[in-house]
């Protein structure tokens, strides 16, 4: 079953490559891109889709990574919190069985 997965996964990289490799050849036209500072040299219009998509992608795998790491601290805390509590909990039931 993993060997399907991998096999399937490599072969959808491959069809978004050749897309994306398709879609470069037929947008070859170069614009510059004007932002309120600077100005872009030309480079075709493919080239500017792929990079913000790249950019993206990069952009959302940074903000899951910190969320992931945000959530396992957290985890960890309220782990550490159920610990001691669950210990406080046994402390006062040895106690109670004394006093009984």
């Amino acid at each position: 079953m993993a060997g399907l997965q991998k096999i399937l996964l490599i072969l959808l990289v491959l069809a978004l490559v050749l897309l994306a490799l398709v879609f470069s050849l037929n947008n070859q036209m170069a614009v510059a891109l004007n932002f309120l500072v600077f100005e872009t040299q030309p480079h075709g219009v493919a080239v500017w889709i792929i990079m913000s998509f790249v950019i993206g992608a990069l952009v959302g795998v940074l903000i899951t990574m910190l969320a992931t790491f945000r959530a396992s601290v957290s985890r960890r805390t309220l782990q550490k919190r159920l610990d001691r509590a669950e210990q406080a909990l046994e402390k006062s039931r040895v106690q109670n069985d004394r006093t009984i």
